[in-house]
């Protein structure tokens, strides 16, 4: 008798300390904001948001920055708004509605089930408010310098309409191939575009229906990113090789080539005024914006990783006078020209504390000089900044390690003043969110892991635990809300595990931003050995040498590539890892030996069973530990066979699992109650298989 009183006495003082003190609706509940733009005009800016699967259109203007409702969609249908702009005359407010801008395949979504097909269309609505109107069926809007027509493309053909929607859509012109890149010209009578013909691309300039289209510089190259210069004269554009058919070594690391050219458009006549180092970090930089081309006032602004950080660098319009505008062991993103075209704005994960690694805030250059300042600084995270119309106010969106994210305006004092903070939910449970810790721990081969250790405010010792590993995989979880959606609902998660009584580690492995070049492209990664797989292993390691935790009882979880090492883990490792979820991961990465017309590579052989062991599948034998399987079958990123193959031969083993399938939605969960849904799932599975007494 006393024996089970003592075990119902500990029972209900584990229920007390595993009890929610929040529901995974209520801290995913928050209006998450995308699409900062600030208006040519004024100070004043435009955002979408997403509440809870709701998505509408915000403003807000000067003195006090009220958000003011644009749009009025109430469903939570999939249908993501993009492409938000603001007119010259700061009076309308362009966007898209529909598609998938984060997948390989941005067409319709019809993540609702519709039996109506959705489609992708472009719109406006006037500043403040007012009656939506629909523009044309079509993709990627650009505004005319008068305010008055809008530029999108269409089946990747450019069209032309009326901003205020007066007539139909037409054609603006034809051109063979994939036409994209459009830009007015300063005074919007040209427009320079991006032909892309598959293996190689063109930059065009159109004038009008009577005037042949004006190729400039045509090659046998991949010319693309054209700006044009502030008088209108001439075009700057990045130039990378053709796509040829002879074959190379896929192991060996290769320099990318790429090259700025400039072309006076009266003449035709141009040169290429910069050639990046051909070095493996001076190839073509895979980052926010990539090259991130801009023609300022007297100055071409690019971006290059070649000095082991993405930095932004400025040259005359001739190549000469190359200078370094950010110094530093941090990286740049986010990128942004003010109006003035004197100044650039932009986010970096650095400042006055250590732990700033982890964090990003907002900066300031001068186009012509290395005079970077900063315009945020302390605990909390800073992103995307835009610069006003009178150049003077800047704005961002930001977060902390409990706040989710909103728009925010910069004040002197380098402090943030909220935006739209009233659309919070009164039952977000910010009061119950923990604050991250920045760790580092090595793995097997020396490299430095960094990570953020979310522990429980309250518990026992000997808790479970569990490793949170990011998709990308160039990404990197911060010390706060992140600042992509995809990112901030694994932090509501991650809080909310936490808050169940699991210790979580998230941890930013090799292949991520933030920490230089060597750390994001590394060797023997991915198909080519999964070395940054070491780094997931440690961190399970790093776990069950805790005193607090329990080492039989650590779980992992992941999505997209977080999902391929995930299922690695679980393969490979399943005496460390007791438990995990694969969404959406990557199961099995066979390397095809060659394609239609190609030679295969001479070490085509070595590639693909380099690639065999990089996959999960290839340890199916060894996968004992539960697995949860999730998917949804309109993935535009990671295949869906990807799952119905590990499925497959899970159930060809007679190996026990658990699933999840979601029809018609992504890889990016478009319905809020879908990705709802996936977050419960991980929870409770979680939460059953490392938690619950048998």
């Amino acid at each position: 008798m006393k024996k089970s009183l003592l075990i119902l006495l500990l029972l209900i003082s584990a229920a007390k300390i595993f009890a929610q003190n929040f529901t995974l609706k209520s801290v995913l509940s928050y209006p998450f904001p995308t699409q900062l733009v600030a208006s040519p005009v004024g100070a004043k800016i435009a955002w979408a948001a997403n509440e809870q699967g709701k998505r509408n259109i915000y403003t807000a203007e000067a003195p006090d920055y009220k958000a003011i409702k644009n749009t009025g969609y109430h469903d939570d249908d999939g249908q993501e708004l993009t492409s938000l702009s603001i007119s010259a005359d700061g009076k309308w407010i362009v966007f898209v509605r529909g598609g998938d801008h984060g997948g390989r395949d941005g067409g319709p979504v019809n993540a609702n089930s519709s039996p109506i097909a959705p489609k992708i269309q472009v719109f406006a609505v006037p500043f403040g408010g007012g009656q939506v109107i629909a523009i044309g069926e079509g993709d990627n809007p650009v505004i005319s310098p008068n305010s008055e027509q809008v530029l999108f493309s269409k089946a990747g053909q450019v069209m032309v309409a009326p901003i205020d929607g007066s007539f139909p859509a037409k054609n603006l012109f034809y051109a063979k191939g994939i036409n994209t890149g459009y830009r007015w010209s300063p005074d919007g009578k040209k427009i320079v575009f991006v032909s892309n013909r598959t293996d190689h691309s063109f930059i065009g300039i159109y004038t009008d229906q009577q005037t042949a289209i004006q190729w400039l510089l045509p090659s046998f190259s991949k010319d693309n990113a054209p700006v044009w210069s502030p008088d209108g004269h001439a075009i700057a554009f990045i130039r990378t090789a053709g796509t040829g058919i002879e074959t190379d070594s896929i192991l060996t690391r290769k320099h990318q080539p790429w090259a700025i050219w400039t072309v006076n458009v009266n003449t035709g006549e141009g040169k290429q005024i910069w050639k990046a180092p051909e070095t493996i970090r001076g190839s073509y930089p895979s980052i926010d914006g990539g090259a991130n081309l801009q023609w300022a006032d007297g100055k071409i602004i690019f971006t290059s990783y070649e000095d082991g950080w993405p930095h932004m660098y400025a040259a005359n319009p001739d190549g000469s006078g190359r200078l370094l505008l950010t110094p530093g062991n941090f990286a740049v993103e986010n990128v942004k020209l003010g109006n003035d075209k004197k100044t650039l704005v932009f986010a970096a994960n650095t400042g006055k504390e250590a732990d700033d690694l982890d964090r990003r805030h907002i900066y300031k250059v001068s186009v012509n000089k290395a005079d970077m300042e900063a315009l945020s600084f302390g605990k909390g995270i800073e992103a995307y900044p835009v610069i006003s119309g009178d150049n003077r106010t800047f704005f961002c969106l930001s977060s902390t390690a409990e706040r989710p994210l909103l728009p925010a305006v910069l004040n002197d004092k380098k402090a943030v003043k909220l935006i739209g903070e009233s659309l919070i939910p009164n039952n977000f449970p910010i009061k119950e969110m923990v604050i991250p810790k920045h760790v580092n721990f090595k793995a097997a081969d020396g490299n430095i892991v960094h990570g953020q250790l979310f522990s429980p405010k309250k518990g026992t010792k000997n808790k479970p635990a569990i490793v949170y590993v990011h998709g990308g995989p160039q990404r990197q979880m911060l010390l706060g809300w992140n600042p992509m959606d995809y990112y901030s609902i694994d932090y509501a998660l991650n809080q909310y595990l936490v808050n169940m009584g699991f210790t979580v580690l998230s941890v930013n492995y090799r292949l991520g931003i933030g920490y230089g070049f060597d750390f994001h492209k590394p060797l023997n990664a991915g198909a080519q050995g999964a070395a940054e797989y070491q780094d997931i292993k440690a961190a399970g390691e790093w776990l069950a040498n805790q005193k607090n935790i329990n080492k039989n009882k650590i779980g992992i979880y992941g999505g997209s590539y977080g999902g391929y090492l995930t299922a690695l883990a679980l393969g490979k490792d399943a005496k460390l890892f007791a438990a995990g979820v694969d969404i959406h991961g990557v199961n099995y990465r066979f390397s095809n030996p060659g394609a239609e017309g190609k030679e295969p590579a001479p070490d085509a052989a070595l590639a693909a069973s380099i690639a065999k062991l990089s996959s999960p599948v290839s340890y199916i034998n060894t996968w004992t530990s539960p697995t949860l399987i999730i998917h949804a079958d309109d993935d535009r990123n990671v295949a869906f066979n990807q799952s119905v193959d590990l499925a497959k031969r899970f159930e060809n083993k007679k190996i026990v699992f658990e699933f999840l399938v979601i029809p018609d939605d992504t890889h990016h969960w478009m319905k809020f109650s879908n990705g709802l849904k996936v977050s419960e799932a991980t929870a409770d599975f979680l939460k059953r298989k490392l938690m619950d007494k048998k």
